[in-house]
């Protein structure tokens, strides 16, 4: 344009029949990059003057317009993002429970439990009171206080379990729920009152819906096959086969019984998580835990893997009051003794006293005593299955490492232990003990949480003398085992068989049958107890030669519960027979 005046003039003509619109950004951009041009490009200035001034306005009045609105965007983007930072930074949870009314009047446990479990349990709470209020004539603030002034009462009367009834959590989540909600005067539903009639008799209504529907099922195909109910057996020659074939449909149709019995159990109950203490900060001193993995050395390689494991798994939890260690036995033999027996204590005791002094010194002043221990017990003969080997295998290593918590001598006729490896001064202070299987991988402050829940009021266990077991409480915990990335990986079979692998980012909590109707879960083997109550229910129950797998009776007379929220992992058979092996067992 600055070249071909007369193109100018075109152009200008264009955008006179165009009619753009004046608009400060359009003006504002015009005007500086045709300023300080040359003399003929003037006239494009001039021409959008005067169009201005039929609207009274001027170049320098949009320019400055412009100006203002682009300092003011920039203002606001800036506070924009400034306060995306800061309510990213913020600490909502600590906002919130801040503000709440309800927070504020359970602050005022009697027990003082409240103000210190994990946010989840406080929340768990809160969300209770809610749903009360919802039915009830009185707001969350009166119904929460209705709560901590009947655990007042109870710690006013005193009594043999001030501990347990004493906190808002028995009247909210517990036992106690029925009181608090006479007391805040709940209207209860049809549908609650079904499911508590439910609740009241879990397991007749389980056992009874599984065997009506095993029985319905088989009796409806026996019929449909027989040609109906006015069906002649004796006069219809094959109609003899009928019997045989359905005893057989009884085991096929309870499997498809169960499964819908489950299936109806989780629409009446639904998963709780169990309450839990806040040992983020550190696991306090009375809640010392031993973290052991029973097992067997059999070869150098396996000792090697074994400590490197036992490493890792401290490396995830690390804690002042928390210890590690191997149970360890050697393989049945023929013999007591092998050639290569004192080899492999030599090198486990040379892996383990080089782990403590790698990892003791920057733990001195916190704690006491080692924080990894070997603890073997030598063969000795079974005349049941004619060999030497570990007394009473696992089970006998946990009664063993018990004795040795407690300060007593082993009553198995291995006399306990032949060597123990690590400064063992501070285990008499051990109250829980985490046992893991060899493969089982024990995530980041898993064993925290794991303590955590076991060191809660309502999770701690009370034995009943007379029926000999743990009634209230439990002295199991079951976390939730999942399958390994790796070994889900490792095969077809485990690719096909194998459960959901890896982390679960979706969910906390799932729903177990058992544990939503019954209250209580399954003990597999891996999980955390209580020394002292373990020990009480299981002394001197169990024959010896009798029980190979003796978690779930474990389980059973210790009371064991389901840790929904917290995931071990473990590696998932990678042949059919492995795993047909381990379910043998």
């Amino acid at each position: 344009a600055e070249k071909d005046p007369k193109g100018l003039i075109l152009v200008i003509a264009d955008m006179a029949r165009s009619d753009p619109p004046m608009t400060s950004p359009f003006v504002a951009e015009l005007a500086r990059r045709l300023q300080g041009r040359s003399a003929a490009l003037a006239l494009p200035l001039t021409w959008i003057e005067q169009r201005l001034a039929e609207s009274n306005q001027t170049i320098e009045q949009l320019v400055q317009i412009e100006a203002q609105n682009q300092a003011t965007a920039q203002v606001s983007v800036s506070n924009s993002i400034g306060g995306l930072r800061m309510l990213g930074a913020m600490d909502w949870r600590e906002f919130v429970e801040s503000l709440s009314m309800v927070e504020q009047a359970l602050r005022h446990d009697p027990a003082d439990v409240y103000s210190r479990m994990d946010f989840t349990t406080r929340d768990n709470y809160r969300h209770a009171v809610e749903r009360l209020a919802r039915t009830s004539p009185l707001p969350e603030f009166e119904v929460a206080k209705a709560a901590v002034e009947l655990a007042a009462k109870v710690v006013a009367k005193g009594g043999a379990d001030t501990s347990r009834h004493a906190h808002v959590g028995h009247y909210l989540i517990g036992a106690g729920r029925a009181e608090l909600e006479r007391a805040a005067q709940v209207r209860v539903s049809p549908w609650q009152r079904m499911r508590r009639l439910a609740a009241r008799r879990p397991l007749r209504l389980y056992g009874g819906s599984i065997v009506a529907l095993t029985l319905l099922l088989s009796v409806g195909v026996v019929l449909w096959a027989s040609g109906g109910l006015e069906a002649d057996f004796t006069a219809v020659p094959p109609g003899w086969w009928l019997l045989p074939a359905g005893a057989a449909l009884l085991l096929a149709a309870s499997q498809l019984a169960v499964a819908l019995t489950n299936w109806g159990a989780s629409l009446l109950a639904t998963p709780r998580l169990l309450p839990r203490m806040d040992f983020s900060f550190g696991i306090p001193p009375a809640s010392r835990t031993l973290v052991v993995v029973p097992t067997l050395l059999g070869s150098e390689q396996g000792v090697e893997h074994l400590v490197e494991q036992l490493e890792v798994r401290f490396l995830a939890n690390r804690d002042a009051q928390l210890h590690f260690g191997l149970l360890t036995d050697f393989h049945d033999s023929t013999r007591e003794t092998r050639d290569e027996d004192e080899v492999l204590l030599r090198l486990a005791r040379e892996k383990i006293e080089a782990l403590n002094r790698k990892h003791n010194a920057p733990m001195t002043g916190a704690r006491k005593g080692d924080l990894f221990f070997l603890f073997h017990r030598p063969r000795v003969w079974n005349p049941r299955e004619r060999s030497w080997m570990g007394y009473e295998r696992k089970r006998g290593k946990l009664a063993d490492l018990n004795a040795l918590l407690r300060g007593r001598d082993s009553a198995g006729p291995g006399e306990g232990f032949s060597l123990i490896v690590g400064d063992t001064s501070n285990l008499l202070e051990v109250r829980y003990v985490i046992t893991l299987d060899t493969d089982t991988q024990l995530p980041r402050d898993a064993a925290r949480r794991m303590a955590g829940a076991m060191a809660h009021p309502l999770n701690r266990p009370r034995y009943d003398e007379e029926r000999q077991l743990v009634c209230e409480g439990y002295g199991i915990l079951q976390p939730r085992m999942a399958v390994s990335l790796p070994a889900a990986g490792q095969s077809r079979y485990a690719q096909l068989f194998g459960a959901e692998p890896g982390m679960d980012p979706y969910t906390r909590a799932v729903s177990d049958v058992y544990q939503d109707l019954f209250g209580e879960g399954s003990f597999i083997g891996k999980g955390i107890y209580d020394v002292d109550a373990f020990e009480r229910a299981l002394k001197g129950r169990f024959p010896e030669n009798r029980i190979l797998s003796h978690d779930l009776l474990e389980g059973c007379y210790a009371r064991a519960g389901l840790l929904s929220d917290v995931e071990l992992y473990e590696e998932y058979p990678s042949r059919y027979g492995a795993d047909v092996a381990r379910r043998h067992r």
